[in-house]
C-alpha cells in the first residue's frame, strides 16, 4: 500500500553547495524584485552620493535591459574577464542597449550583484568558487525572468 509520502523516498539528495546557491539566487531575486534593495553600508561616500537616489524609498526599478546588462558585467567580473569589461565600457557598448540616463543604474547594479556574490564567497570562507557564483547569478536572472522582470 502506498502512502502520500512515498515520493520522498525517491527524491535524490541535493548537495549542500547546490542548495545554498539555489537559496541565495532565490533570496537575491526576491530582494531585486522588491525594489529598492536595502543597502546596509556604502563602500564610499561618493558611491552613496552617486547612487543613493537609485535605492531611495519609492525609487523606480531600473529597466529590464539595465538588469540584463548588469548581470552580464557581473558575470564577466566573477570570471575575471577584465578585458571584456574594459572593452564594453570603453566602447560604450551599453549605450547601444540602454539609454544614457540608465548608466548610473547599470554601474550600481553591476557593483551590487558582484559584491553580493563576493559576500557569499566570504561568508562561506571561499568554499564557493567564482564559477559557482556566476551560475548563481544566472539562476537569479532566470528566476527574475520567470517573474517577467527581464528578458533573457
Amino acid at each position: 500500500m502506498s502512502s502520500r509520502w512515498d515520493y520522498l523516498y525517491d527524491l535524490k539528495p541535493v548537495p549542500l553547495e547546490e542548495h545554498l546557491l539555489s537559496e541565495a539566487a532565490r533570496d537575491l531575486a526576491e530582494r531585486l524584485l522588491a525594489w529598492p534593495p536595502e543597502i546596509l553600508e556604502w563602500s564610499s561616500a561618493s558611491d552613496c552620493q552617486r547612487f543613493g537616489h537609485l535605492v531611495a524609498p519609492g525609487s523606480p526599478r531600473p529597466s529590464a535591459l539595465v538588469f540584463r546588462e548588469a548581470f552580464r558585467l557581473a558575470r564577466w567580473e566573477l570570471a575575471r574577464e577584465y578585458e571584456e569589461i574594459d572593452s564594453y565600457m570603453r566602447r560604450e557598448a551599453w549605450a547601444e542597449v540602454i539609454p544614457r540616463d540608465g548608466y548610473d543604474a547599470l554601474v550600481f547594479l553591476y557593483k551590487y550583484l558582484t559584491e553580493e556574490m563576493l559576500a557569499l564567497s566570504d561568508a562561506t570562507e571561499g568554499r564557493i568558487g567564482r564559477k559557482a557564483l556566476s551560475s548563481c547569478l544566472s539562476e537569479t536572472e532566470r528566476r527574475m525572468a520567470e517573474r517577467t522582470l527581464i528578458v533573457l
